[in-house]
C-alpha cells in the first residue's frame, strides 16, 4: 500500500456518550465489531437469505466503466433478478455491484431484522440502503452528495474500507462538478509515479467482515472493495455542520443540475475536460 493511510480505530462496542465524544465531534472513523449481535439481521442476512426473500426482485447493477456523458446521475450500467445477481456473486468474479438499493421500498419485511440504533443523532428513517459485491468489484473513491454522517453495517464476506476527509481533496484528483475522483486511479494499489499528490494525502484503511459497522464522519470519501462477495446497510445522519449542511444543498440543488446540462450542451468534451482539469488543479 503506497497510500499514507493509518487504520481505523477498533472498538467492540460503544456507548452513545463515548461515540459522540470520540468519534462525532472530533469527526473520526470509527469500525464497531460486535453492535448488532442482538439483531435478527446479525444471524439470518446472508447471500442465500437474500435470494430467498428478495429472489424476484429486478436490481439495478453497476461496474467500473467510465462515466459517460449519455449517463444519467445513477443510472444503472444493468438490470438482473435478484435470485441471478446472486447466483452469479456466487458461481465468479463479477464487476457488478448493487448501488443505494432501498430495502424498505422494495423489500419491507427486511426492516423487521434490523432497529435504528441510538448512537445519539437523528437516524433518516426513510432511507436504509443496501450495497452488493463480488470478489474484487470496487466503488470509485467518492463522497455522498448529501455529505451526511454514514452508518455502514457489513453482512457476509470481507471488505476493504479507504477513507479520506475533505481536507484531503486538494491531492485526491477530484472530478470538477461531481463527487469522485479519477476513474482510472486503483486506490487499492494506486501507481503514485503517475498520481504523485496521492503521497501527500492522508487517510484511514481497514477491514469489514460480517457484523462490523463503520462510521464514517460527515463528506468523508469513500473506497469500498470486496476482497470476497458480501453486501452492507447504510444508515445515515444529516450533516450537522453548517459548512457541509451548505456545500450538500450546493450538490443537490446547483452542482447537479450543471452538471447536467453541460453534458446535454457539450457531451463527452465536458467529461474529457473535467478529468483534465482534476490533473491540472491538482497539479
Amino acid at each position: 500500500m503506497s497510500l499514507n493511510v493509518s487504520q481505523i480505530d477498533r472498538v467492540h462496542t460503544i456507548t452513545k456518550e463515548d461515540f459522540i465524544k470520540n468519534y462525532f465531534k472530533p469527526q473520526k472513523p470509527v469500525v464497531i465489531e460486535r453492535f448488532i449481535e442482538d439483531w435478527p439481521a446479525f444471524s439470518k442476512w446472508s447471500l442465500d437469505y437474500m435470494k430467498e426473500v428478495a429472489g424476484d426482485k429486478t436490481v439495478p447493477l453497476y461496474d467500473d466503466r467510465p462515466v459517460d456523458y449519455k449517463d444519467g446521475f445513477n443510472e444503472p450500467h444493468a438490470t438482473m433478478k435478484m435470485r441471478e445477481y446472486v447466483d452469479l456473486l456466487k458461481t465468479k468474479p463479477t464487476k457488478y455491484r448493487i448501488f443505494l438499493w432501498n430495502i424498505l421500498k422494495e423489500v419491507p419485511e427486511l426492516q423487521k431484522d434490523f432497529t435504528f440504533p441510538d448512537f445519539g443523532l437523528k437516524l433518516l428513517k426513510g432511507l436504509p440502503m443496501l450495497f452488493f459485491g463480488g470478489k474484487d468489484s470496487h466503488t470509485f473513491m467518492h463522497y455522498d452528495i448529501d455529505l451526511a454522517n454514514i452508518f455502514h453495517f457489513h453482512f457476509e464476506g470481507k471488505k476493504q474500507c479507504i477513507l479520506f476527509d475533505q481536507k484531503q481533496n486538494k491531492h485526491l484528483y477530484k472530478i470538477p462538478y461531481s463527487l469522485i475522483t479519477r476513474e482510472d486511479i486503483d486506490f487499492s494499489n494506486p501507481d503514485v509515479k503517475k498520481w504523485p499528490a496521492l503521497k501527500k494525502a492522508t487517510g484511514y484503511i481497514t477491514n469489514l467482515e460480517h457484523g462490523n459497522v463503520l462510521y464514517m464522519p460527515e463528506g468523508y470519501w469513500h473506497y469500498m472493495k470486496y476482497i470476497t462477495p458480501g453486501f452492507s446497510l447504510s444508515l445515515r445522519a444529516i450533516a450537522r455542520n453548517p459548512k457541509n449542511l451548505r456545500k450538500a444543498i450546493y450538490n443537490l440543488f446547483i452542482m447537479r443540475s450543471i452538471d447536467v446540462i453541460m453534458r446535454k450542451l457539450r457531451g463527452q468534451k465536458w467529461i474529457d475536460w473535467k478529468n483534465n482539469y482534476a490533473i491540472k488543479k491538482t497539479h
